[in-house]
């Protein structure tokens, strides 16, 4: 394995839900030569911190001025901190928060020689007309529906502008739910909010289908990945020397009949599922299906792409960490 005892990894974002579940996922690989960088503010998410093991925590505006002097001393990036809130209406913020930082970052990795990886986004394939390829072709005429999703757009097409896209890995993550994603609120994965409705009042409600011809209520689908997955296929690319730009999902669509089943089982209660009518403002602009095109991913990293069973991770996920409000 190519990640390094006696040299630093940074890894931005790492208090929150995919960044927090990284840091265990290779604390649990042995490795503790982590700096965290991360602005904990006022939303709990420090106590996604709490059990791991790492050297320092950063915080994001005194990176670089931290950086200066420990050229040797660091080996690898991995950039997941960004404003991810797909609703954020500062688009000025986003394009400084997420793009010009994530260059600035990129910089200094491609300059010193350092390992770059990063968090794109699914959130780039826009309505998904054009499919969910992540071939390198095709960049330039994807069309992300908020600025969030361009955002992380605009850093892919500067990569590939610059030519040191082969030479970095973007990861778009498709649909992540699992343990430490509660301080997300409205951004969190709808499971966070299907088990108190099944706690409270015993349903989950589902949206009607825009689309019956195609689609059944709740037959609506999306590529679900557990964080577990999702981590361990990023911490992978560590490893290796692949370069571009991949997918991390499944490469399964799920509905979210079954999501909500999971749910149910791993409550220990029947199920008992409601459809309700789509809101007005999402008819046109919901997407009926998402799902990752994974051969490039697969190729790239062999068994560390493969999958739990999606039921058995909603499960896990109710029963082990929702349940007994446990981060991982």
């Amino acid at each position: 394995m190519k990640l390094y005892d006696d040299q630093l990894i940074v890894i931005t974002g790492a208090a929150g839900f995919i960044g927090s579940a990284l840091v265990r996922h290779m604390n649990d690989l042995g490795y503790k030569n982590l700096v965290i960088v991360d602005d904990l503010g006022t939303d709990g998410k420090w106590q996604n911190l709490v059990t791991k093991q790492f050297l320092d925590i950063i915080p994001s505006a005194q990176l670089f001025n931290w950086l200066e002097g420990r050229e040797s001393a660091i080996e690898a990036f991995v950039h997941l901190g960004a404003c991810s809130s797909t609703v954020e209406q500062d688009a000025s913020y986003l394009l400084e928060n997420n793009y010009r930082y994530t260059v600035r970052l990129a910089e200094y990795a491609l300059r010193n020689d350092k390992r770059f990886v990063y968090a794109s986004s699914a959130a780039t394939y826009g309505d998904g007309s054009l499919g969910f390829s992540d071939d390198h072709d095709g960049l330039e005429a994807l069309r992300p529906l908020n600025m969030y999703g361009y955002s992380k757009h605009l850093f892919d097409l500067w990569a590939k502008n610059e030519g040191v896209l082969d030479k970095i890995v973007g990861l778009k993550y498709f649909n992540v739910f699992g343990p430490n994603e509660y301080h997300k609120g409205r951004m969190a994965s709808v499971i966070t909010k299907m088990v108190p409705d099944v706690q409270r009042e015993g349903t989950i409600r589902l949206f009607k289908s825009s689309d019956p011809e195609n689609y059944a209520d709740g037959g609506q689908m999306r590529d679900f990945i557990y964080v577990k997955d999702a981590v361990r296929m990023t911490c992978a690319f560590l490893s290796n020397d692949a370069g571009g730009i991949f997918n991390i999902g499944r490469g399964i669509p799920e509905t979210w009949n079954t999501l909500a089943e999971g749910v149910f089982a791993g409550l220990g209660v029947d199920a008992n599922i409601q459809y309700i009518d789509m809101p007005e403002d999402l008819l046109g602009k919901y997407q009926n299906y998402t799902c990752a095109t994974m051969d490039k991913t697969r190729a790239a990293l062999g068994d560390d792409a493969n999958y739990a069973p999606i039921a058995d991770s909603v499960i896990e996920y109710v029963r082990d960490y929702i349940v007994p409000e446990k981060t991982w």
